[in-house]
């Protein structure tokens, strides 16, 4: 049975940002904190590789970046093996198309995985997402929606994301510094 990410995200202002991590420690399941880099690669797949404070796992994505699900795949690898992994694909002909800094803070909320991340040169973002099967796809859409909802934040519209994600990935080498 294939593994379904349905997620809804949103950027947040700083104040949003403090609002909600302040809500979570005291109303949620505080699961980690985490220091994560990933690069994506080029191509006509979604492929990407990241480490974070624990380990690393290579990461391919079904469907368009920002689509409210979609299939994923990922194996675990050892964190010193990052940088291996990482040459490979490329020796494969692949190309590095961006490389994400982010702090994450991670919660279990209502069912749901929350996330509040401050991405270096791209902003605070906060996810909320549910792993399901196919049948469960539509029922988890609504479930995230209505959580977001809850929490009072304004879902921000793909077309949104798309454009910064764009803006990002022309210019994340001077953003990052």
């Amino acid at each position: 049975m294939s593994k379904i990410e349905v997620e809804t995200r949103s950027f947040l202002s700083d104040e949003e940002y403090a609002r909600l991590v302040s809500f979570m420690e005291s109303d949620a399941e505080h699961v980690k904190d985490d220091e994560q880099e990933t690069v994506y690669f080029s191509g006509d797949k979604d492929l990407r590789v990241q480490k974070n404070s624990t380990g690393a796992k290579i990461i391919l994505k079904g469907g368009k970046i920002h689509d409210i699900h979609r299939e994923e795949k990922e194996v675990s690898f050892k964190k010193d093996d990052f940088e291996k992994m990482e040459s490979i694909l490329v020796g494969t002909g692949l190309e590095v198309e961006i490389r994400w800094f982010r702090k994450r803070k991670e919660f279990k909320w209502m069912g749901a995985k929350v996330c509040l991340d401050k991405t270096r040169g791209y902003g605070n973002i906060i996810e909320i997402e549910i792993m399901c099967d196919e049948d469960g796809v539509d029922d988890a859409r609504e479930e995230v929606s209505l959580l977001m909802k809850g929490l009072k934040v304004s879902q921000t519209p793909k077309y949104v994301f798309d454009e910064r994600f764009n803006y990002y990935k022309k210019n994340w080498k001077r953003l990052v510094d």
